[in-house]
Parts: structure tokens; sequence; C-alpha cells
């Protein structure tokens, strides 16, 4: 997969995927997030953070992708990618089905494709104000872009702490979990994100559009 590093083209081959979820430092983040997942039947979780493992084929960097149904909606997450034996961060969404998400969490994960930044930051040139980053999203249901999501690094579990928990290996890319939808969990046909680093003043954002598959055609 090719990305941009400082202007610069570098070609990663990412052969693991990992989604940490739940990963909000405090517990009131956490529980507002398992209680907006609850109201679309989803199983509050047995452990908290929790790593699922998922293909690494779902990994894309396509400005459309298929969805196997209408109840998918993506999530903002930060996104860090171990190769050459450091650390990058982009940015990413966890499309999730969420009526397959109600049944089991870890089936959901596997199903929708995880849209990524092209672009990446070296870690070490963030590691000193990451909880100086924000994420946000945005969705457009048909009038115009409207935010969805709002947060700083600060409300999430360090990085360095989820990529050591969640025995991240070369090769390997991880989304590292979100914050609360702005009005709840909700469909998201076209969907735009990005990573903000005040302190640099950069940004790494990246949109895609959603198409449902017909069951038979």
């Amino acid at each position: 997969m090719l990305f941009t590093v400082n202007e610069t083209a570098k070609q990663i081959d990412i052969k693991h995927l990992v989604i940490a979820g739940w990963t909000a430092r405090d517990m009131a983040s956490v529980q507002e997030h398992i209680d907006e997942l609850i109201e679309i039947g989803v199983t509050p979780p047995s452990a908290v953070p929790l790593f699922y493992r998922a293909s690494n084929l779902l990994v894309t960097q396509d400005p459309i992708v298929e969805v196997l149904s209408g109840d998918t909606s993506g999530e903002v997450e930060p996104l860090i990618i171990k190769a050459e034996g450091k650390l990058w961060l982009g940015v990413g969404s966890d499309h999730t089905d969420r009526k397959l998400e109600a049944h089991s969490v870890a089936h959901s994960k596997q199903v929708s494709v995880k849209p990524i930044s092209s672009t990446l930051w070296d870690f070490e040139e963030v590691a000193d104000h990451l909880d100086e980053l924000l994420i946000e999203s945005w969705v457009d249901e048909g009038e115009g872009w409207a935010q969805y999501q709002k947060g700083s690094l600060a409300n999430i579990r360090p990085l360095t702490e989820l990529v050591e928990k969640g025995n991240l290996s070369e090769g390997s890319a991880m989304l590292c979990g979100t914050c609360p939808a702005i009005g709840g969990v909700r469909r998201t046909e076209k969907f735009r994100m990005s990573i903000h680093d005040p302190v640099l003043n950069r940004t790494i954002s990246c949109e895609y559009i959603t198409k449902e598959l017909p069951i038979v055609s």
C-alpha cells in the first residue's frame, strides 16, 4: 500500500489488522459509548479495552467502498502502523455493520472495509504532544457536511499503551478507538475524517462514499 510521508512516497505492506475497542481513558466516556451502542442492540464488552483481529484485506484507500447493507456507519480513529521497526500515525475509519454488531461485535468487524488515509506522520514527530491531536468526522446526509464526531487523543488511552497491549507486530495496522457520535450512531453513506496537529499546524484528512450491494442482481 502506498503512503505519503513528508512529501515522500513510501510503500508499506500491511500484513495484520488490529481494531482496538473501548479505549477511552475514563470509564464515563467508555460507558457513554457502550450506552449509545446498547441503544442499537449491541451487547456490552466483556472487558476494556478489547483487541479484535481482522483481515488485512479490509484495509483500503479507495474513495468509494462497497457495503453489505444500509446499516453501516463509520468511526474516525487514529491509525497506527508498525513498519520498518518504527511507528507511523494516520487516520482511519472503523466502518461497521451495525445490524450485525448487535449479533456479534467481532463478526461485524470482519464484514466492512476499513478506509484509511494515504498520508502518514512519523510517530516520533508527534510523540511529545499526542494528547493535543484532534480527531474529527463529518457526515453528509443530503444537506451538506455536518459534524459527526470531535475529540482529542487525550480522551483515548495512550497509543503506545495500546500498541503494547495489542501486541502490535511488524507490518501491522491498528485502529485505536474513537469518540462518541454527535446525535447518536447512524448510517453514514458519505464520511469525512481528519486528524489535526495544532502544534505543527498540519492535518491528515480523507473521505469516502459507501455503495450498498444488492443481495442479488
